[in-house]
């Protein structure tokens, strides 16, 4: 697009979002708001809060009846001191966008303020809390997203959250030979800056000492 869409666009297509999620799936735990952005254009965008058995329902509407077709991003927290109820959370962020697949030679341009409905982009920012336990677990959106493939992974390296029914999962940003169970963003993890000297200081060997572990980080 070459320009952006109004206010009243943005406003409009946030409000319809949020009026049809608690429609659907009012009196299930989901909480649907309209959330404004505290900097630049102060923009608003759809904030959902999800309990991870209503997740994959959730997720197949926001794509399928919402036209949400982008997932930019998934990661996830761990909260050993959190209640009972949010001990780890998985966080997502997705957009619908106006994109289509184009025919060779094809170029479709949209006009920004013509857009009306599903058309008109809008980004969704989705909080799925997890109770307590050794075992995250919340369901893969893989064959919804494919864009989650990587991005799951990547949260199941670092934070050790599983995302059932994934295809292939594996390590991405650790080594393939790490220790099994061990992810560095769960907070029981100690960084050598801290004074401790954990595995993960030496990717190649999980044994030496790094030279920089007495400067102060």
């Amino acid at each position: 697009m070459g320009m952006a869409i109004t206010s009243a666009q943005n406003k409009a297509a946030v409000d319809a979002a949020v009026a049809a999620v608690m429609d659907r799936f009012g009196g299930t735990g989901i909480e649907a708001t309209s959330v404004e952005h505290s900097t630049g254009k102060h923009a608003s965008f759809l904030r959902i809060i999800s309990p991870p058995r209503q997740w994959l329902g959730l997720a197949k509407f926001l794509r399928f009846d919402l036209g949400v077709n982008h997932c930019s991003m998934v990661t996830g927290t761990h909260f050993p001191d959190g209640a009972e109820e949010r001990g780890w959370e998985v966080a997502y962020h997705f957009m619908r966008m106006p994109v289509k697949n184009q025919a060779s030679g094809a170029c479709v341009e949209h006009d920004a303020a013509t857009l009306t409905g599903l058309e008109i982009p809008l980004e969704v920012e989705i909080f799925i809390p997890l109770a307590k336990g050794d075992s995250p677990v919340v369901d893969s959106i893989q064959s919804i997203w494919v864009g989650a493939d990587w991005n799951e992974k990547e949260t199941w390296d670092l934070v050790g959250i599983e995302f059932k029914g994934h295809k292939d999962m594996m390590r991405v940003l650790n080594p393939h030979d790490s220790p099994l169970g061990f992810h560095p963003l769960q907070k029981q993890h100690k960084l050598r800056y801290h004074d401790y000297n954990e595995m993960y200081d030496d990717a190649q060997g999980f044994e030496r000492k790094p030279t920089d572990s007495g400067l102060v980080k």
